[in-house]
């Protein structure tokens, strides 16, 4: 069809309403693609961050508590007091620090140079001898970090239990024995929950962040009025400014599940299909979101201030990529169910460490796919108003 041919068919339409065309949407892709490779803060964002993000996640972050500092005090000069105290070297979650007198480590745990101590008392050995429920060792922590006072009592308490065994002195006997047995990350490694849910924080900031400043930059600059001015109907600019953000999401995504799998020994249980599916559905609402917010604010500073609040903050603090969602308040956890990205953490850590599972799949993907449809009719609105 003829340029002419596409005019007088824009003319035929209501009032208001312009024929979809894909020549123009190629073209507005085209010019898209083209101010992106040009501009190197969005290349900086979609390729360097997501590095740089997983890279701290994967280890300058970490909740597993190993050689945390504690203090031994060594009251009873005994063998078999000897022989404990040398066991809390052979552990690789404890740095054991020996003194004779709990003074000496008191004021080192309230400066916090210890995060608790032990102490061997002087009868020691007549409290071995007793072979009863009589407590071997005094164990005290420090309550202002509440994780690691619970690390270092099972810590500390699992010492005493493993030595008092290999020593063949019967335990207290348990009505019940609790034999734990750990699903899809069986070596409790924190990276393996943390780097899929980076990924989706990574996805988060390209998907969310860097369409509201783009957009907003071009509101700024004046080139948006001149693109709205166009025969383009506002479904072919929208459509095709997002194009190019949404392969830059998926070609991050791919960076970043590489990254897990080869660097970082994340394993990836289920198909790279499904990983791209998924992240390909969680793009919608956040690209929806980042054209919404540019669409309501014009300026790149306040772009990107809403952009943190309700797109990168939340998704840091409420999806569960830190934080339990369950132990959270419930006014909180109502809140949680309106956060894309508290879907897209918990299909992304199923699809890395238990594989494909579309029970769980599916889910998340309709709630994903009806947020991002909520966003994407609200900024065709707003930008339909702007262009009145």
């Amino acid at each position: 069809m003829t340029a002419a041919k596409h005019r007088d068919a824009d003319r035929t339409m209501p009032a208001g309403v312009r024929r979809f065309d894909r020549r123009r949407l190629m073209a507005l892709v085209v010019k898209e693609s083209h101010q992106a490779l040009r501009d190197p803060s969005t290349l900086l964002i979609a390729f360097v961050l997501p590095v740089v993000l997983l890279l701290l996640f994967a280890y300058a972050v970490s909740l597993d508590a190993k050689q945390v500092r504690i203090g031994v005090v060594l009251e009873s000069p005994g063998a078999s007091a000897q022989s404990l105290a040398a066991a809390f070297v052979g552990t690789r979650f404890l740095d054991a620090r020996f003194a004779h007198d709990r003074r000496e480590v008191a004021d080192r745990l309230v400066s916090g140079a210890l995060r608790g101590y032990v102490v061997i008392p002087q009868d020691f050995e007549q409290r071995l001898a007793r072979r009863g429920s009589v407590p071997l060792v005094q164990i005290v922590t420090d309550g202002s970090y509440p994780n690691t006072a619970n690390y270092v009592e099972n810590y500390a308490r699992g010492v005493v239990q493993t030595w008092r065994a290999g020593l063949g002195v019967a335990t207290p006997t348990q009505a019940v024995t609790l034999e734990p047995r750990y699903w899809f990350n069986a070596e409790l490694e924190s990276r393996r929950a943390l780097i899929p849910g980076a990924i989706a924080i990574v996805m988060t900031i390209i998907g969310t962040m860097l369409t509201a400043l783009v957009v907003a930059r071009e509101w700024e600059r004046g080139t948006m009025e001149a693109v709205l001015s166009t025969p383009a109907s506002v479904a072919e600019i929208l459509v095709g400014k997002l194009l190019p953000y949404f392969a830059l999401g998926m070609l991050s995504t791919l960076g970043a599940a590489a990254l897990a799998v080869f660097v970082f020994d994340v394993p990836l249980r289920g198909s790279l299909a499904a990983l791209l599916l998924l992240s390909a559905v969680f793009m919608v609402p956040a690209l929806g979101q980042g054209l919404l917010i540019s669409s309501l604010a014009r300026n790149q500073f306040l772009a990107a201030q809403i952009a943190l609040f309700s797109g990168f903050l939340p998704a840091f603090m409420l999806s569960g990529f830190l934080y339990e969602i369950d132990a959270m308040p419930a006014p909180i956890r109502a809140i949680t169910w309106a956060i894309p990205a508290r879907y897209f953490v918990d299909s992304l850590k199923t699809v890395f460490l238990a594989g494909d599972i579309w029970a769980a799949f599916i889910p998340n993907v309709l709630a994903m796919l009806a947020i991002g449809a909520v966003f994407f009719m609200l900024a065709k609105r707003a930008t339909r108003k702007n262009l009145e």
